[in-house]
């Protein structure tokens, strides 16, 4: 398991590309939209891991959700993992709660699953693995 990347929340993705760019020093690699999580990401490489920025696409979306009661900022880390059915078996053995147990598409051709933060100190940690 490694830090694959830290997702932040972002009110306006343009203005928080900017930022990032020249905080890093470069631009982000890939930007794509997720209509089924109603959410626009732009990735950022830094060293082995990354920084997902996510700006919500409607107001319902989680992402809108999260901006209003909390604003900007850290939005989840997610864990890369070789295999993602054999971590979830592995985390509900250990008491984990998720969100949803079934793996789904995600950003940067992924395959996702969301534990709740209820079981993570308040954090919301995502699982990846990269789709065959």
């Amino acid at each position: 398991m490694k830090i694959e990347h830290l997702g932040i929340a972002v009110k306006s993705l343009e203005t928080s590309d900017n930022l990032f760019a020249r905080l890093l020093g470069k631009g982000f690699y890939k930007q794509e939209s997720v209509e089924r999580e109603g959410v626009t990401t732009s990735f950022y490489e830094v060293g082995e891991s990354k920084i997902e920025l996510l700006e919500a696409t409607n107001p319902e979306s989680p992402i809108a959700k999260f901006l209003d009661k909390k604003g900007e900022g850290i939005h989840h880390i997610a864990f890369g993992v070789e295999n993602i059915y054999t971590e979830i078996e592995r985390l509900k053995e250990e008491g984990f709660i998720f969100i949803s147990e079934e793996p789904k598409d995600g950003a940067d051709n992924k395959l996702v699953v969301f534990l709740h933060p209820k079981s993570t100190n308040g954090v919301l940690v995502e699982l990846c693995q990269e789709k065959p």
